[in-house]
């Protein structure tokens, strides 16, 4: 995770935590001048458009009291939805057993994209089975990975 989104999560998680939400994850984008935060919210009984606005409502509080971000920005919440992001090791092993997509920051054995069953968590690395080949890729090598939701 980067310097920014490691200090906006230590300024924002409390602030949606304090609202009853998980905070499951967070996405920061900066495009020259203009930025995009992105807050994933998480509950027990799901997430409907209520609770973003009251999630959203909050936070743009704390961020402009706190104005952690130079120039404009946009703040998006949502729910993970069906194809959630995972983010930290806890959240791979939650979904031990689930297709996956992961995207790596750089290319592991020829190749930087990789589907497949996500089969345990060793140590830092998650290990996915793609085709009979189990590969160790190590977390902190991901760039992005998303759960493949099954009909």
């Amino acid at each position: 995770m980067s310097g920014k989104n490691s200090k906006l999560e230590a300024l924002l998680r409390p602030g949606v935590e304090a609202l009853g939400y998980q905070l499951w994850g967070l996405e920061y984008h900066s495009q020259g001048r203009h930025s995009t935060v992105r807050i994933y919210i998480d509950a027990e009984q799901g997430i409907g458009v209520d609770d973003c606005a009251k999630v959203s409502h909050q936070l743009s509080g704390i961020l402009d009291v706190e104005d952690p971000i130079a120039g404009e920005y946009s703040l998006e919440v949502s729910s993970p939805g069906m194809d959630r992001p995972l983010y930290s090791l806890e959240q791979f092993a939650e979904y031990i057993g689930s297709n996956v997509n992961v995207r790596l920051r750089v290319a592991f054995e020829g190749r930087r994209k990789f589907l497949g069953r996500l089969v345990a968590i060793e140590d830092e690395d998650v290990v996915l089975m793609v085709d009979e080949h189990e590969y160790l890729l190590p977390h902190d090598q991901i760039e992005k990975a998303n759960v493949v939701p099954q009909f």
